[in-house]
């Protein structure tokens, strides 16, 4: 229905006038027929016509029938910014934009509120981190921690959700710290009419805009902190970049010279595990010059969860070689790894009558190895094995696990050289379920006796590999020269490398001894990746696969002699053994305890709300319900900081963890942080019976002001997008008046007709009176009677 329509209220005179103007128009034509000025005649005859008509057009009282707002029926909302975004002084302006904002809104100074309230019913609101209604705004003091203004708006929507809302007026700097743009949920919104306060931005500021920790297995420097920062009004000038642990210690430093995007990496070796805190800062070189415009966004902390080690890890090995010695000896120097090894001396015998000593029917080999005792003894069809490095007496003492609560005690498995028919077909299956749902690694080495060699095709444990043992070809022959590579997985994955640039890496690998026995495969199975290759006489076969099952991870290492690389020379073996070392480390990353803990942030939540996810599993790693969780948070204070002042504990809190509904084993519990910096959360489970299950602790960062300051230039686009989408326009502050003087003629929820006599409009007289007058002039000019 169109706001607006064109009527007439005299129709029964509407022939006679239409009569009366055409005898006008005749006479008006008539009586210029026989001018002599051609051109001049044909303008002025017809500003005398258009003056007849505008004259017959007023008899017939057209009325201009519309709708407009009903007045006080809609509703309008005033929604004013009062982030500390606001405190800032742009280039050239002498006051922050918290007073242009306060002088916009003062009623003394702008009329555009009393205007705003003569036909709506004007409601105030303050917004940063959270919404409030006021009944004015002398409360604004630009010190809000966030600019929340996607949470604000939806507040709003759902405030006066089936109330006649007709529009917001949205008075902000556009920096919001909870969009980057307009979001779809956001659709039905009323008109939103932003008025964007500030300039071009401050003349000197410097702002760390992203900062973020990644982790690899890759030794020599497992975690990277990246930070990005820009710079205002430092061009040339030198910028220096710190990073220091919570012990004060300088963990790394950088300086550049300044621009307007700058980046920096640090590459870190922490010590030990647990949770990390590394607390980034940046400032000019040389101190002095104009002040910033805020260091409020100058530093920012990050947090490295470096897991709760050491990682047990459980090898198996059909008989005694070289590649365990190695390997124990590589991950023995790791305090974060921890390798128990079940090592076969002698296979299963079959049973006959052994000519020993008088009536022995018992493997002699057990002859002096602990009890003597018939019923313990072991007999000839059993295989004899050793056990190393077990936590004590009674550990692996049956042999390889046969119930989830021994295996699930480790991390990852590694079997070497080992026939599948040493697994019970239940242990196989156990095998396969350490991986896929306790979410283990597992690791199989080449030999005589591993994959389709050992009769791994078409079983519970081949299932979980990463290659395709059905229908390979037989093992390479022995002592072809192999060359190993990487390939180009593995270029990307740090873990499968050793040297940190790839010059040094490529001339380690020309370096590497060739391997002479290889276990071919089919091919690898879909979503497996070839981090490795061996290349031979017949070319290059997978050496090195990996891939992800169920919830946890799968490789196969192909080669079945690479202790022959630390044979090489001293430096080739400690290549090796860190070789060794990453390998197993990516094996037992990510492996989930019994108790396990996340600190996943709240969409869109301004206040930097930390939802806190515990799982809890049983000892077969099945979801433990019914479960008591409870959670401490504690701050995490850096050298040079304030002490934290909270009510009791140092600022701990503890919480109660809830079950959640969706999933059984999961626990949830939220935390919103009081102040900006690192968080340390502990959790903590018990059964029903109130025996304690396990324990876990995990760590974040909140820094709500590197959001609120991570650009201090007015997002126009970002409000330009939003007043678009939802039928406003972006308005000037100089133009407030303007734009509401116009709001009662746009569309609202509540309106009522509008009814103007057209004729009463004064330009309608002034055109009539000026055709008539600019037709006498054209006469006289040219001597027309």
């Amino acid at each position: 229905m169109p706001l607006a329509a064109l009527t007439f209220s005299t129709d029964p005179w509407r022939w006679p006038v239409a009569a009366a103007l055409l005898v006008a128009v005749v006479a008006v034509l008539w009586s210029y027929r026989q001018s002599p000025a051609t051109g001049r005649r044909r303008w002025c005859a017809g500003l005398k016509i258009l003056a007849f008509v505008l004259a017959a057009v007023c008899l017939l009282e057209p009325q201009w029938t519309g709708q407009r707002v009903r007045p006080g029926a809609n509703l309008f909302v005033v929604a004013a910014d009062n982030s500390g975004s606001l405190a800032v002084t742009d280039d050239g302006a002498a006051a922050p934009r918290a007073e242009e904002l306060r002088a916009a809104l003062d009623p003394a100074k702008a009329l555009w509120q009393a205007l705003l309230a003569d036909q709506f019913d004007v409601r105030r609101h303050l917004f940063d981190s959270r919404l409030r209604g006021v009944d004015d705004f002398s409360a604004l003091s630009a010190d809000g921690r966030a600019s929340a203004i996607g949470s604000s708006l939806r507040q709003i929507r759902d405030r006066f959700r089936g109330r006649p809302l007709a529009g917001i007026i949205l008075l902000t700097d556009g920096n919001a710290t909870d969009l980057t743009s307009f979001p779809e949920d956001l659709r039905d919104l009323p008109p939103v009419y932003p008025v964007v306060i500030g300039g071009a931005g401050p003349a000197r500021d410097l702002a760390v805009r992203k900062l973020s920790a990644t982790q690899t297995a890759f030794e020599d420097a497992p975690v990277t902190v990246d930070a990005e920062v820009t710079s205002a009004g430092y061009a040339g000038q030198n910028i220096t970049a710190k990073l220091t642990d919570t012990d004060g210690k300088t963990a790394g430093e950088q300086t550049v010279t300044a621009a307007a995007e700058n980046r920096f990496r640090f590459q870190l070796k922490p010590a030990g595990g647990g949770t990390r805190f590394y607390r980034f800062s940046i400032a000019p070189e040389k101190p002095g010059g104009p002040p910033e415009a805020t260091e409020a966004n100058n530093a920012g902390v990050v947090a490295v969860n470096r897991g709760e080690g050491p990682y047990r890890i459980l090898y198996v090995s059909g008989r005694a070689n070289w590649e365990f010695k190695f390997l124990n000896r590589a991950l023995g120097e790791d305090p974060q790894l921890r390798m128990t090894a079940l090592i076969r001396v002698a296979k299963r015998e079959p049973k006959f009558d052994f000519l020993g000593r008088a009536g022995e029917k018992s493997n002699p080999l057990f002859r002096g190895f602990g009890d003597q005792e018939r019923e313990t003894a072991g007999t000839y069809d059993q295989p004899v094995l050793v056990r190393l490095n077990t936590r004590d007496d009674q550990e692996l003492r049956a042999g390889f696990p046969r119930v989830p609560q021994e295996l699930h005690g480790y991390h990852a498995l590694i079997l070497d050289d080992l026939e599948s028919g040493f697994f019970t077909p239940e242990q196989a299956a156990l095998v396969r379920k350490f991986v896929a749902v306790r979410g283990g690694g597992l690791l199989m080495l080449g030999g005589m006796e591993s994959f389709r060699e050992g009769g791994y095709a078409r079983t519970p444990i081949g299932e979980a590999l990463p290659v395709s043992l059905d229908g390979a070809p037989d093992a390479t022959t022995p002592w072809e020269d192999l060359k190993f590579d990487l390939d180009r997985d593995g270029w990307l994955q740090p873990w499968a490398r050793l040297r940190d640039n790839e010059a040094a890496e490529k001339e380690r690998l020309a370096g590497m001894p060739e391997f002479r026995v290889l276990n071919r495969v089919r091919g690898v199975k879909p979503g497996a990746a070839v981090i490795a290759t061996a290349a031979g006489k017949a070319g290059a076969d997978p050496a090195l696969v990996v891939q992800r099952f169920g919830r946890g991870r799968s490789a196969a290492m192909l080669a079945g002699d690479v202790w022959r690389w630390g044979m090489r020379s001293p430096e080739a073996r400690t290549d090796m053994e860190k070789a060794w070392r990453q390998l197993a480390r990516w094996l037992t990353a990510d492996v989930p305890e019994r108790v396990s803990m996340a600190a996943e942030p709240v969409d869109a939540d301004p206040n930097g709300t930390v939802r806190l996810e515990v799982r809890v599993a049983d000892a077969k790693f099945d979801p433990l319900e019914n479960a008591a969780v409870s959670v401490e948070v504690e701050p995490v204070v850096f050298p040079g900081e304030p002490a934290v002042a909270m009510a009791e504990g140092n600022g701990k809190v503890a919480l109660r963890a809830e079950a959640s509904p969706d999933e059984p084993g999961l626990y949830i519990a939220e935390h919103t942080p009081r102040r900006p910096g690192g968080y340390r959360a502990t959790a903590k489970a018990s059964n029903e019976a109130g025996a304690e299950e396990g324990r876990s602790s995990t760590g974040w960062a909140a820094d709500p002001a590197a959001l609120e300051f991570r650009s201090l230039v007015p997002n126009r686009a970002l409000m330009e997008e939003l007043a678009a989408k939802t039928g406003g326009a972006v308005t000037a502050v100089k133009d407030l008046e303007k734009l509401v003087r116009g709001l009662p003629l746009k569309k609202a929820p509540v309106m009522e007709p509008d009814t103007r006599p057209l004729w009463h409009t004064p330009w309608i007289f002034l055109a009539a009176v000026g055709c008539l007058v600019a037709e006498w002039g054209l006469r006289r000019t040219k001597g027309l009677p």
